[in-house]
């Protein structure tokens, strides 16, 4: 149904009006009596938790950072079967992102080119999200800084979001390789970076209650740049990798160069990714060996996508443009691979 009428009538907004109808249609549902139950009619049983950095997850299949910047539908994700949910990225201070337009579909590579720059409506607005979330679930929290945050000041905005959502979430993601933020892809220059975690791990190390604490890392980096950075995870004693972000790259695509030069800079997800990010999944795994935590994600679009990461290495796996494309028949296939 979701293939056949849903989104085809989604697909005739410009992508960002379809995401706010979406995300409004879900709230709605969210907060009517009887509403989670019915959508969860639509969502497959064939859940297999999995034990992963100290945590119990309901299946190995999550939603992606981007889709629930607020954590606004958390109780949604749930009820549609999704074994854990990532929200944010969440920034100290709310802030609007990039001018639009900054959403664009390639429907024939199933593709997102995308340069929203980190909207979010700010780390107390999520915070009070949080604090309404289901007991029992899984939530992780995509941690950033304002794009008005010069990055020699970065460190100071990553701690602030680090310390407040800490005791509302179950495991936190350090993004420092989001194409769409002026200059953040410096910070995952070995200096930079070092200090950074460097930081952020002496805090935790503070804290009452132990974390996990994961590095979402990009596909665009070339293989010795991503062995320096995995080195510089073991040397903090990170708990964990995803793999990946979104790419600056436009390789392989069927799209004509006049319509990809007319869409302009953004990070690019969906199948066109897919290769590479498994690519940085399967490095990630011989590098860090066979009990290091990889969560896969980019390009996920059916079963033979899902079960390419788990070969190449991830333990679990998050989607998004996946189910803009798919929707919930999604979570189900890779569930039942």
């Amino acid at each position: 149904m979701y293939k056949a009428i849903i989104r085809p009538l989604l697909f005739q907004f410009n992508p960002e009006k379809a995401h706010k109808i979406t995300f409004n249609l879900l709230k709605a549902l969210q907060s009517t009596p009887g509403g989670l139950q019915m959508l969860s009619l639509l969502t497959s049983n064939n859940n297999k938790p999995v034990d992963l950095m100290g945590l119990k997850f309901k299946n190995r299949v999550g939603v992606a950072a981007g889709l629930d910047k607020n954590a606004e539908l958390i109780k949604v994700w749930k009820a549609m079967g999704f074994g854990f949910a990532e929200i944010g990225t969440i920034t100290p201070k709310g802030q609007p992102g990039n001018p639009k337009p900054r959403l664009f579909r390639l429907k024939k590579d199933e593709g997102l080119i995308n340069r929203m720059g980190f909207n979010n409506m700010g780390l107390d607005a999520a915070v009070n999200q949080l604090k309404k979330r289901p007991s029992g679930y899984i939530v992780g929290g995509n941690i950033g800084k304002n794009t008005a945050t010069p990055n020699e000041e970065a460190i100071n905005d990553y701690l602030t979001v680090f310390n407040g959502l800490y005791d509302y979430v179950d495991y936190l993601v350090v993004n420092v390789s989001c194409p769409n933020i002026t200059d953040l892809k410096k910070l995952q220059d070995k200096d930079e970076l070092n200090q950074i975690l460097s930081a952020l791990m002496k805090e935790q190390a503070a804290k009452e209650q132990q974390k996990p604490v994961v590095l979402k890392i990009s596909p665009d980096l070339n293989d010795h740049q991503l062995i320096d950075t995995l080195q510089l995870v073991s040397d903090h004693h990170l708990h964990g990798v995803i793999a990946t972000n979104t790419s600056v790259s436009r390789e392989g695509l069927t799209a004509s160069s006049q319509v990809i030069k007319s869409i302009g800079n953004g990070g690019l997800s969906g199948s066109p990714i897919a290769k590479r990010s498994t690519e940085v999944v399967s490095l990630v795994r011989k590098e860090m060996g066979n009990d290091f935590p990889i969560i896969g994600v980019g390009g996920i679009h059916n079963a033979a996508d899902a079960k390419a990461k788990m070969d190449a290495g991830a333990n679990m796996l998050q989607m998004y443009t996946g189910f803009i494309y798919h929707g919930v028949s999604l979570i189900k296939q890779c569930l039942q691979m």
